[in-house]
């Protein structure tokens, strides 16, 4: 597949949690392809995004939407049914990957180790806790740590967790309790059908939720981690083996908990996410730079890695899988 040029549709925003990191990831993008002489057709997501996908007529979509409904297979069906090319994943891969119990029924029968834990609904809390403590409470279907809350013995949410206390059981209905995991917090991203390095994540105060994802200086990045050759091999060949099995494309990031106390018995991976954020604060950027692959040519493999496959499938004519 040549590079172009090309004529690339940059969907963004949407109305999820996410919607500020989206605006960012695809600013950059649309920037990034403009430097390198494609046509870029900007798209704020609304409920007309059919037709103005449709009267852009790109030669392909980036995706760079976050959270529902642009990463949770909606978006990726009605793309289906238009007929258009898009980055990252298809509709299959998307619906299990944001949700993070069908993500570990499809990944833990093949090894991977992920926490236990159930579903859980959230008016049960106020009754008793799911887990011992200290356990962690999740949105099923949100990412970048949306809703995460962690409840602890001496915490500050009462036991059991009091009913006006504010948390993700006030704004969920259901709710994935899992096993606190103590330790590091890392993450690998895939690019293709390799995977980068390994980052450690080491929020100045807390955990790395949503704020300390997204604010400059709130959290320090180590990269590559200053941890040991085998967890870092593992880490590696764990979101590989994740990513193919899900049957991502493009890029994808793993997200893990390491417990250093117990070695590699302590790593797990706790999810998958098919469209990681493009912003200056991301992380596949920042691995793909210490790589020597700068934000432009990463943001260009990524199209022809649409492209490809988009070629590939009408060589075979069949739809698109994954």
């Amino acid at each position: 597949m040549t590079r172009g040029p090309w004529h690339v549709a940059v969907l963004m925003g949407g109305w999820s949690a996410e919607r500020p990191v989206s605006l960012s990831s695809g600013e950059g993008v649309a920037k990034a392809l403009e430097s390198r002489g494609h046509k870029v057709t900007r798209i704020d997501m609304d409920r007309d995004v059919a037709a103005r996908l449709s009267e852009a007529k790109a030669d392909v979509v980036f995706n760079a939407l976050h959270g529902v409904p642009g990463e949770d297979g909606t978006v990726q069906g009605m793309m289906d049914l238009m007929g258009l090319t898009y980055t990252h994943s298809g509709l299959a891969t998307s619906v299990i990957a944001i949700d993070k119990q069908l993500t570990k029924q499809a990944l833990v029968p093949h090894g991977i180790p992920m926490p236990g834990g159930h579903i859980i609904r959230s008016a049960t809390l106020f009754e008793a806790d799911p887990l011992p403590r200290p356990y962690v409470v999740k949105p099923v279907n949100e990412g970048s740590s949306v809703g995460v809350a962690i409840v602890t013995e001496g915490g500050n949410y009462g036991s059991p967790i009091g009913r006006d206390v504010e948390g993700p059981w006030l704004h969920f209905e259901e709710l994935l309790a899992e096993p606190y995991i103590r330790g590091r917090e890392l993450t690998t991203a895939v690019l293709g059908d390799e995977a980068l390095l390994v980052t450690e994540l080491r929020p100045k105060s807390g955990f790395y939720d949503f704020d300390a994802k997204y604010t400059d200086g709130m959290t320090e990045h180590v990269c590559p981690a200053e941890i040991p050759s085998e967890i870092g091999e593992a880490c590696k060949a764990i979101a590989l083996r994740a990513h193919q099995l899900l049957g991502c494309k493009g890029a994808s990031r793993s997200d893990f908990r390491w417990d250093d106390n117990q070695g590699i018995e302590g790593l797990y991976l706790l999810e998958v996410n098919t469209q990681p954020g493009m912003t200056p604060l991301s992380l596949v950027p920042e691995q793909a730079a210490k790589l020597g692959i700068d934000y432009a040519e990463l943001v260009e493999r990524i199209v022809e890695d649409a492209l490809t496959n988009s070629a590939r499938v009408a060589e075979n004519g069949g739809a698109r899988h994954g």
